[in-house]
């Protein structure tokens, strides 16, 4: 499998990812250290207690490591918690609809890191 192909599998933004950072060898260095980057197991644990300050700063790292490696739907799904948790902004979502976009990131950021997996096997 080839990055470009680790890509399309996770419906990544190669493209972008190649505009921030520039080579192969740094993408591949960069998607590889996703899981043990720790923002998916800090977003889960602020989504545990529902705790605002850790949701915002959780959902903000994850949105920034995402954007940077070109995983768009990964990053606007972290971006509305970020919006939604954000000092001084009022929610405007319910706890229920929090949760539920928490679980879409955590079933996407889960079949993210099994192709990432896959990637890491074939090489």
């Amino acid at each position: 499998m080839t990055i470009q192909e680790l890509y399309s599998s996770i419906d990544g933004n190669y493209e972008q990812a190649q505009r921030i950072l520039k080579m192969d060898k740094l993408i591949d260095r960069y998607i590889r250290r996703l899981k043990s980057s720790g923002v998916g197991e800090q977003l889960a644990a602020a989504a545990e207690s529902l705790d605002p300050k850790g949701l915002f700063e959780s959902a903000h790292a994850m949105k920034g490591v995402c954007a940077n490696l070109g995983l768009d739907k990964l990053a606007e799904l972290a971006d509305e918690i970020t919006e939604e948790f954000r000092p001084g902004n009022s929610r405007k979502l319910s706890d229920e609809e929090v949760k539920a976009k928490l679980n879409k990131i955590n079933e996407l950021f889960g079949k993210t890191l099994d192709e990432i997996e896959k990637y890491e096997r074939s090489c």
